[in-house]
């Protein structure tokens, strides 16, 4: 397969899904969360995704983390990461930040070079930052509003600005622009169960508490987006989103 256009065609589905359950998911639920008026079609796709996690993705992940040294996984989890500051660079550019974009690039040239095609992280020794930025990301910046949340067939909690940003991201993605279509499918599936592996701990301290698992996914989820949009210094209060100083 020579584009992926595959990703995009999945990502289409996706949110052609979204277009055709949004009117009347509002309606199913009493009360809803202001963040979440689709909360029951929500919590049906959550419900999918946490049986795929619990007999697919969870299992896997254990063995992953049980046979792999842990500087096997570092070094995969970081060949990851240089990956991904690719296009955190292309977006801090975007959001007019360039510092932000210039520390993304210099970690992406001397991880490729020095850290063997980032697989060892030297930047962060050398006190080059991540920053990690999305497209969803960058429309925040420039005024667009993050919307109601949504659960993802597989692909997990999102906002509405996220999932109108997905087809750029995944043109962001470098994995989607190798050409060999099994190379790129098994290092889609390798940072897949990386993600997973690095989560095990935190969900079966989840599992073991009684908690609404929904709730407390969905709120940390948008916590996390808030966190990241504002810095990590969040305004005491539910705000309107202003986009804090570069």
């Amino acid at each position: 397969m020579n584009s992926p256009s595959w990703g995009l065609q999945a990502v289409a589905r996706i949110l052609g899904l979204l277009a055709l359950v949004l009117l009347q998911a509002c309606a199913t639920v009493a009360n809803p969360d202001r963040r979440d008026p689709m909360e029951s079609l929500n919590r049906k796709i959550f419900g999918f995704n946490d049986a795929v996690d619990t007999v697919l993705l969870k299992p896997i992940a254990t063995v992953y983390q049980g046979v792999s040294p842990s500087w096997v996984q570092t070094g995969v989890g970081n060949f990851f990461n240089n990956l991904e500051d690719v296009w955190s660079a292309v977006n801090n550019a975007l959001q007019g930040r360039p510092k932000h974009a210039g520390e993304s690039i210099g970690r992406v040239v001397v991880n490729t070079t020095v850290g063997l095609l980032g697989v060892v992280d030297v930047a962060s020794n050398l006190e080059l930052e991540r920053h990690p930025a999305n497209f969803g990301l960058t429309l925040g910046r420039w005024g667009v509003k993050p919307g109601p949340y949504v659960v993802l067939p597989l692909l997990g909690p999102s906002t509405l600005r996220e999932v109108v940003a997905l087809p750029i991201d995944l043109q962001g993605n470098m994995v989607t622009h190798v050409q060999d279509e099994e190379v790129r499918t098994v290092l889609t599936g390798l940072n897949v169960v990386s993600q997973r592996a690095k989560l095990l701990q935190a969900g079966n301290v989840v599992d073991g508490a009684a908690l609404d698992k929904y709730s407390f996914f969905r709120d940390a989820y948008l916590q996390r987006q808030r966190n990241k949009f504002y810095d990590g210094n969040p305004p005491d209060e539910e705000e309107s989103e202003a986009p804090p100083a570069k």
